[in-house]
């Protein structure tokens, strides 16, 4: 049996996304900014899929931009809008748990001058709202939040960002709210009542984690908002982003996005299901566990609780990276944590911010779930899962 749980990685390509971008790469090559009958086809395309990515995010057609990836489209965001807002004041308020697009791009950021405050989270990743308000002043120019960790799944309080930014703006009028939605899209409603991240300045959000191809993603940009253009050529996106448009990639991207819009909660509880079984399954076979994520799953967004398809386990006297090889020489594959950071050597930040020891990072492994994962998978994944980790115990190899 093969399972793939590595879905915070990347994804499986829906079929209907592979046929829509066949297309584009076979018959339909025109380069969109081209006058003639296969340009405006290609052009039609990047229009058509740029409305179901909107409507996925909760933005107009207009204030959407597509890029490269989550990564470009995070660069865009922090750069675009520290930048754009220099003469105005120079501090940004962000967490300690960040996807590395973020994180990094901030701590560049402290080397160009800016003020960066990196707000805590506690033992469930769940961030220090306290600190974040009391950081809010006259400098500030941009919060940067994640809508849901992608190491643990824990779905931030967005509701309450939004609004101590607005009661922020009492000292500031001009604070923008951005937040990596990458994580979320697809799992987790736009507009709940718990989590209204439509109503960010910014969001941004990747292809290839909603069954979507790689190499494409967005950037939502708030009618009215300004950012500094950083790549330069033709004109593209309206100048924002220059270069030829991957109409492939985008035409792709905008097919997965009307799937997960039409089909998120159906999904979404499935996934709910298969992780809920999975956690269980792993609480009644495995001793000495520490469960980093919340146990319970939110599909409706709430802050203070997991997305459905993110799992983290430390399995206490074991390596991680052994017993995830060890599962995938049974075709089980998991992850011991972001694939953005996992060939760092260096500690896994978001575990060590949530207070988590050396050994205890050292026998995490992350549980990421799709709507491709059975319980039939799980009950696999499970006899596989205890052998591995019996096996490695038995043997004493934990140093």
């Amino acid at each position: 049996m093969f399972v793939y749980l590595d879905n915070g990685s990347t994804t499986k390509q829906d079929e209907s996304v592979i046929e829509k971008m066949l297309r584009y790469m076979e018959n339909d090559f025109g380069n969109p900014s081209s006058l003639h009958g296969m340009g405006l086809t290609a052009e039609k395309a990047v229009k058509e899929a740029r409305h179901e990515v909107a409507a996925a995010v909760g933005f107009s057609d207009e204030e959407v931009y597509f890029t490269s990836g989550g990564t470009e489209a995070a660069n865009m965001a922090i750069f675009g809008a520290a930048m754009a807002r220099k003469k105005r004041g120079n501090k940004i308020i962000t967490s300690k748990v960040e996807h590395p697009a973020v994180y990094e791009s901030c701590k560049k950021l402290e080397q160009m001058g800016f003020e960066v405050v990196y707000i805590g989270v506690d033992d469930k990743c769940r961030l220090n709202m306290e600190e974040l308000r009391s950081h809010i002043d006259e400098k500030t120019i941009l919060i940067s939040v994640m809508t849901v960790n992608n190491e643990v799944g824990t779905v931030m309080p967005i509701n309450e960002i939004l609004e101590a930014k607005k009661l922020g703006g009492m000292k500031n009028t001009d604070v923008i709210f951005h937040t990596d939605a990458v994580q979320s899209l697809g799992k987790i409603p736009v507009g709940s009542n718990a989590c209204q991240t439509r109503n960010a300045d910014i969001v941004t959000v990747s292809s290839h984690k909603i069954h979507g191809p790689k190499g494409v993603g967005a950037i939502a940009v708030r009618k009215g908002i300004t950012l500094e253009q950083l790549v330069f050529g033709g004109g593209q996106e309206k100048n924002l982003r220059s270069g030829t448009e991957n109409v492939a990639g985008i035409a792709g991207f905008g097919e997965a996005a009307k799937i997960v819009t039409e089909h998120l909660m159906g999904r979404a509880v499935l996934v709910a299901k298969a992780r809920s079984y999975l956690l269980n399954g792993i609480k009644a076979e495995i001793k000495d566990i520490k469960i980093n994520s919340f146990e319970e799953a939110n599909i409706a967004g709430e802050s203070g609780y997991c997305s459905p398809a993110i799992l983290n386990i430390s399995f206490l006297g074991t390596r991680g990276e052994v017993i995830l090889h060890g599962l995938e020489s049974e075709n089980i594959y998991v992850s011991t944590g972001a694939a953005c950071s996992s060939n760092k050597k260096s500690k896994n930040r978001t575990l060590t911010a949530m207070g988590l020891s050396d050994k205890e990072i050292e026998g995490t492994l992350r549980f990421s779930l799709s709507v491709f994962n059975s319980e039939k998978q799980m009950d696999y994944v499970l006899v596989k899962l205890k052998e591995q980790v019996e096996r490695f115990r038995k043997l004493g190899s934990f140093r």
